[in-house]
Parts: C-alpha cells; structure tokens; sequence
C-alpha cells in the first residue's frame, strides 16, 4: 500500500485524478460535490437540433450521462471513517477535466455550476422525470444498460436515488444481471466492463472457415442459428437521427437491442455468407434488412461511425465533465473499412454509397501509408482491416495508396518476423507500428499482405509474418498474448480479447495456405 501511494504521488495525487474518480471521492465524502464539473440534469430537456442535447453524445457516453446527472442532481454523500491525505502531491497538479477542456468549455461549465447553486424548481423536476424514464426505457433484457458496466452501475444508482426500492423490477433485473458480469476468483469479485459474444462468434466462424471447415459443418450452423437470433428487429437510439430507417443489423453483446452498431454489422454477414444453412431464406432476410441498415447509417462525408450517424459535435469533448474517455462516435478508417468489405461482398462496390465510401476511407490514410485504428491497437489494426476491405471494392492491389500501406507495414515488421504496435501509439506518434510482436497483430498485418499478394507472389514479409506465427504457436494450438490489442477508448481503456490470440492467427494462416 505504501508502494502505491508513492506511485499516486508520483503521479499528481488526488488532485490529478479525473471526474469518474472524483465524482466516487465525492460520494465517500472525500472530495466536495461543488468543486465537480457541472452537467445539469435539464440537459435532457434540450431539443435534439440543440447543440449539447444527449444525442451529441456517443451512446456510450450518452446513457452514462443521463444517470450521472441525476446522481451529480441528489448529491449524495456515505461517509467513510478515514481521510486520503496520504495520497495529496505536493503543488498544484491539473486535474484531467482542466487539460482537455477548451476555453468555450470552461466558461460553459461556469455557467452551469451557477445554475446548479439555484436550479430553477420546475425545470430541476421535470428534467428528473425525463431522465428517469429514459433510464427506465433503456434498460436491456439481461437488466443492463447499453451491455456495458459504466451506465449500468450509474443508472442503479440514480434510480435508487430516485426511490427504487431493490425489490423494484427494474432494480431486480439490473442488480441479478449484474451476476453475469462479476468474475469471481482468488477471494475477489470485479465487474467486466463488457463482454463481446456477437463479435467473437462472428469472428470465429471467419476462422474457422478461414481453416477449412465447411461451410454445412454442424458447428457453423449452430453458430449461424445463434446469430440469426441475436439479430436487431427494433429501434434504438440511432433511430432520432435516422427515424425512417428500418431497424436491422446486431450488437455486441448478448442483449443491446436499442445499440445495434456497424461493425458488428458487417462482420456478422461475411461469417453468415461463409455458412451454408439449410434454411437460405431466413439467413438472406436478415442479410438484406442488415445490408439496409449498413447502408442507411453512412455518414454525410461517407464513412462509418459504430453506434450513430454524423456523432461528430466537438464541443462535446471539451467539456470538464467529459474527461473519462471518447464522448462521440465519428466516422472512422477501421469501421468503415468493414462496412465496405461487407457491402463490396454483396455485390454493392459500383453503388455510389460505396463509391463514397472508398474514397472517404482513402483520403483518411497517413502520410506514410497507415491508418488509425480506432477500436483495435492501433495503425496495425486499422492498416490491417483498411487493405482487404479497399481490393475488396475493386481498387487495383498496384494502386499507390495500397503499396503505400504495404510499404509501411513491410517497414515495421518486427526483426522476429512478427509484427506489434504498444499502446503508447495512441499517445505518442514515434510507437506507431513499434511493439513487441503480438499473435493479433501479426495476423492483421499478414491479412493486409495477403489481400495484395498470395499464392506464389506471396512476399517475404508475408513468409516471414507466418514463419513467426508458427514458431510462437504453443503445444495447445493456441498463442500467448498477456498484451492488450483492443481499443475502447483511444489513450484511456484498452480490451483483452480473449479469442483475439486465435481467431486472427488463424484466419492468416488459413487464407495463406489457401491461396497456396
């Protein structure tokens, strides 16, 4: 303990620490209520045209909001019997809010904290009652919000302010479906911070198809079958900007019926084209209403957010309050990368949407021929799903944009032979491409290569990238991969996939003697 306050010291100390945390201190009475960024609960209230309305929000960041400001509204306070002072720095450290709000945003959050010491009556009710029910109605089937662990622990907490009893449904299903999300072991209980079914399937129904199972094997149409039931057959949140738009497409998780998003869109149809069901018509209607969808939530510039279209409000990230990660979802190289392999596939790459967004995705490559990985670390990934996807559209594998990708890729492979990016990248341009090689990432970058050149016109990097992945395969079939290659918030939460070690290496390995 005494090891870890030195680190938090070292660190800045409490008075370096984020909203999150604070807004925790505030609830154990260590931190005061009034000293937090101010987000009113009237911002429920705004019209959807208004600037800062809750739908200027990523969806992530956008149920997250709406509880917190019905908990930030009732203050509450359980005091602890002990004090922090061991944690405080000497001087004075900017707090996380202070460095990433603007000016604007600092002057907006002024005016705020004024309201918020005399809130008009009226209004302070009516907005507790708008966020209630919205909470209410955004409650999932397995009790969660959104699938994911920050709003569902917020909503708990704002309608227990709010005078739900435990014993309340809605209450009930929240906290017993927390269950599934606590891993329990070593004497600890932690929650997961989302779990990915929809997506892990889909990608190993590519892997394994990649390997060489047919596609009638029983375990691919079991696959199948659970994904088709998972589909997406009502409106969400994407439906206020998109109202005409017949729902379709599928989550990531097990139950986030109002949060379809793209990329799990996409990548579920090419694993459901890789099945042969004995049941064509249901697979092909949930491809069109997907592909319907896919392609009604194309952006004005013609890529691809995840969860919404055009989430692209600026002002949004440079408010105090918002310090805790990504607030919006704007268009980015790797989702619309899969959403053009996809749409390519079903014979859609001369449709003009397609056309958009190719050249969308195109005129987002670095200088040096990389792209940004938005959900995955980081100009691998992205490098690594912008490749297939741009030859799957019908541009020439000789195209100057693509040999540039290939270029920066064959320049960063690792002496090893493997390819790794850290996730310093995001933060720090000289990491970019640099890493110790990971499973994951070798196999993004061989799938680029190989979208290029196969068969006998294979490269040598290409040899060298499969040589690697088979020398670290372990005797179980499977790779070590203790490293972190997946993305949720650039520069601030990063995933572990667990399947990520496997399915990718495979797919590489498979499309590579496939080709042969």
């Amino acid at each position: 303990m005494a090891r870890a306050a030195a680190v938090v010291r070292g660190l800045g100390g409490v008075a370096a620490t984020r909203v999150f945390t604070r807004l925790w201190l505030a609830l154990f009475g260590l931190w005061s209520w009034d000293d937090l960024p101010a987000l009113p609960p009237e911002v429920v209230l705004l019209p959807t045209w208004c600037p800062l309305n809750i739908y200027d929000f990523a969806c992530w960041a956008r149920q997250t909001i709406v509880a917190l400001t019905v908990v930030a509204a009732h203050r509450p306070v359980r005091p602890l019997t002990f004090r922090l002072d061991e944690l405080d720095a000497p001087g004075r450290v900017a707090g996380r809010a202070e460095g990433v709000a603007s000016v604007a945003g600092r002057l907006l959050d002024r005016v705020l904290r004024s309201y918020e010491r005399r809130p008009l009556g009226v209004l302070r009710r009516l907005a507790l009652a708008k966020a209630e029910r919205w909470i209410v109605r955004h409650q999932e089937q397995d009790g969660s919000w959104g699938g994911i662990q920050p709003p569902w622990v917020y909503s708990l907490m704002a309608l227990d302010l709010l005078g739900y009893p435990p014993g309340h449904p809605v209450m009930k299903k929240g906290l017993e479906g927390l269950e599934s999300f606590t891993v329990v072991g070593d004497g600890r209980r932690r929650l997961e911070a989302c779990q990915s079914p929809v997506w892990d399937t889909a990608l190993a129904v590519l892997a394994l198809t990649d390997a060489g199972l047919p596609g009638d094997h029983p375990a691919l149409v079991r696959a199948a079958d659970w994904l088709l039931a998972h589909e997406v057959r009502t409106r969400g949140d994407w439906a206020v900007r998109r109202p005409r738009l017949d729902p379709g497409g599928w989550a990531f998780e097990f139950a986030n019926e109002l949060y379809p998003d793209v990329d799990d869109t996409a990548v579920v149809v090419l694993a459901l084209r890789r099945v042969r069901h004995p049941d064509p018509a249901r697979v092909e209607g949930a491809v069109e209403r997907a592909r319907h969808w896919t392609l009604g939530m194309q952006s004005e510039g013609g890529g691809w957010g995840a969860f919404d279209v055009d989430n692209t409000r600026e002002l949004c990230r440079r408010l105090p309050f918002c310090d805790f990660g990504e607030v919006i979802d704007p268009p980015t190289a790797d989702v619309t990368a899969h959403a053009l392999e996809m749409l390519a596939g079903e014979g859609l790459a001369d449709d003009r949407r397609v056309v958009d967004g190719a050249r969308w995705l195109l005129a987002q490559q670095e200088f040096e021929g990389s792209w940004f990985g938005r959900w995955g670390a980081n100009h691998v990934y992205g490098t690594g799903a912008c490749l297939p996807a741009l030859v799957a559209t019908g541009l020439p594998t000789d195209a100057v944009a693509l040999r540039r990708a290939e270029r920066w890729l064959e320049s960063h492979q690792d002496p090893s032979g493997g390819w790794g990016e850290d996730l310093r990248s995001y933060d720090q341009g000289s990491w970019r491409g640099r890493g110790e090689p990971t499973a994951s990432q070798t196999a993004w970058a061989l799938l680029a290569l190989l979208a290029l050149r196969a068969g006998p016109d294979v490269s040598a990097a290409t040899e060298r990238g499969v040589d690697w992945l088979v020398r670290t395969q372990q005797a179980d079939g499977s790779w070590d991969e203790p490293w972190f290659t997946g993305t949720g918030f650039p520069g601030d939460f990063y995933i572990n996939y667990g399947l990520y070690r496997l399915v990718f290496p495979v797919m590489a390995l498979g499309r590579y003697l496939g080709a042969r």
